[in-house]
């Protein structure tokens, strides 16, 4: 990471970083930041700079924990909800490695409520905005960090996907997200944000170097409750890449998104990789069997969590009461077989896999849909998840199947905004695809528009 090497090399120090970044977040216009905590900044930035260790990468780098996920200690967390006050007095298992990898938190990013969007707009505020055209979306549930990451508040903010939450905000902000392999990030000690496996945390990055760096510091050593999945070689000779160009006919697609698709496949196909064209036909009835596991999950975990912590759910935005209540009328039976057509999803994603070695595909249908696309004023729960599904219409299947994915960007529309592309990859193919991202990353079709704040 750029910024870490300036401050190891000496030509910035950590407090000076973390200075410009707590400007930056103080003036932030697009309302990524929901927390700030200056003083813990500073001081975690001072320990940094009193302690050098070479070994620590991200050595005095500041950051920015998401408002659902973790947790933190010391960083409040509401996931975008006035129904939910938790101040964690101790880390999850990711919080204390990013710690011991040298990064600073002082703050912590947008969410909406209960993660429950591709869009970042919770009714407690504020409303998160793309720095690439403030009157789109920084997309969801990681919006927030997506933002501080593109308008250069941090070089690197924490990001959590159970349904695309890393990669869609990352498509949106012209970023870098991967989903990890299920059971290669630790989700402990208390597993409040795992969703039945379905739920994954890392980063948002500018690069696929930093995306690399980051799952190599956190990765690993899960302690459950999957087993540490086998990482699979980089494959450095020809692979097998299959090409999906569009979504079919219920998800329409951009043409300049389509278009970024083909250019990338062409790009491989010249570095001698094998193009293998896939039709949607192969990916409709796993797409559709996803979105509906996704709703099933997120539903009922938001009905017991309720529950559990006896929390009023009068006081939650109308969409999240109604997915409460979609929650609670599930019977076990209808759960059970929901669970078991994941399964499904994820044998029928293996066996294409036979065949092909990636799948590169575009990662959202069209460009970042404006503000309000998304409103949590409503119940209309069916409207609402189909929305999501239609933005992204490949982003759950990772969740389901358990399989690594990422996201790109591969040049820019007509309006500056970017094209990215979506990379999924066997279970154990993390850095297959971080391989294969680098070299697309390498023709440099996309440029960021914010410099990070404090690199020299």
């Amino acid at each position: 990471m750029a910024l870490a090497s300036a401050i190891a090399a000496g030509r910035t120090s950590a407090t000076a970083a973390m200075t410009a970044s707590i400007a930056a977040a103080k003036a932030d216009p697009f309302g990524a930041i929901v927390f700030l905590d200056t003083d813990l900044g500073l001081a975690t930035a001072a320990a940094c700079d009193r302690s050098p260790d070479p070994e620590r990468p991200f050595l005095g780098v500041p950051t920015l924990a998401k408002d659902l996920g973790g947790p933190f200690a010391g960083i409040p967390m509401r996931a975008g909800s006035r129904t939910l006050a938790d101040d964690p007095s101790a880390d999850s298992d990711l919080a204390q490695r990013f710690r011991v990898s040298g990064l600073c938190l002082f703050g912590s990013t947008t969410a909406p409520e209960f993660g429950l969007a591709l869009s970042s707009e919770p009714a407690v505020g504020p409303v998160c905005r793309n720095p690439l055209d403030p009157t789109r979306t920084a997309g969801g549930s990681s919006g927030g960090a997506a933002a501080a990451v593109a308008s250069g508040i941090v070089a690197i903010a924490h990001a959590t996907d159970a349904g695309g939450s890393v990669r869609v905000p990352a498509a949106c902000c012209g970023l870098v997200g991967l989903k990890p392999s299920r059971g290669a990030m630790p989700a402990g000690p208390g597993f409040g944000n795992y969703l039945g496996g379905i739920a994954t945390e890392l980063t948002v990055c500018r690069s696929v170097r930093d995306t690399a760096l980051a799952l190599a510091s956190f990765s690993g050593s899960a302690r459950g409750p999957f087993p540490n999945p086998a990482m699979l070689d980089t494959g450095t000779g020809p692979l097998r890449v299959g090409m999906v160009v569009d979504f079919g006919g219920r998800y329409p697609i951009d043409p300049a998104r389509q278009s970024a698709i083909e250019a990338a496949g062409q790009s491989l196909e010249q570095g001698g990789h094998q193009i293998i064209p896939l039709a949607w036909s192969e990916f409709d009835a796993m797409a559709e069997t996803s979105a509906q596991v996704f709703e099933t999950i997120v539903s009922v975990n938001l009905a017991a969590l309720f529950g559990t912590f006896a929390l009023d759910p009068s006081v939650a935005e109308p969409l999240t009461q109604a997915v409460i209540a979609n929650g609670q009328a599930l019977g076990g039976t209808t759960v059970w077989d929901r669970l078991n057509q994941s399964v499904l999803v994820s044998h029928a994603l293996w066996q294409l896999f036979d065949r092909v070695d990636v799948v590169i595909a575009p990662m959202l249908a069209g460009p970042p849909p404006l503000l309000g696309h998304f409103p949590n004023d409503h119940g209309d729960t069916t409207a609402h998840f189909d929305r999501m599904t239609a933005m992204a219409p490949l982003a759950s299947v990772a969740n389901i199947a358990g399989c690594p994915a990422i996201t790109l960007p591969f040049g820019s529309d007509a309006a500056g905004l970017p094209l990215p592309l979506q990379l999924l990859a066997p279970m154990g193919g993390d850095i297959r695809l971080l391989a294969l991202a680098a070299r697309l990353e390498s023709e440099h079709r996309w440029t960021h528009r914010f410099p990070v704040a404090g690199l020299p």
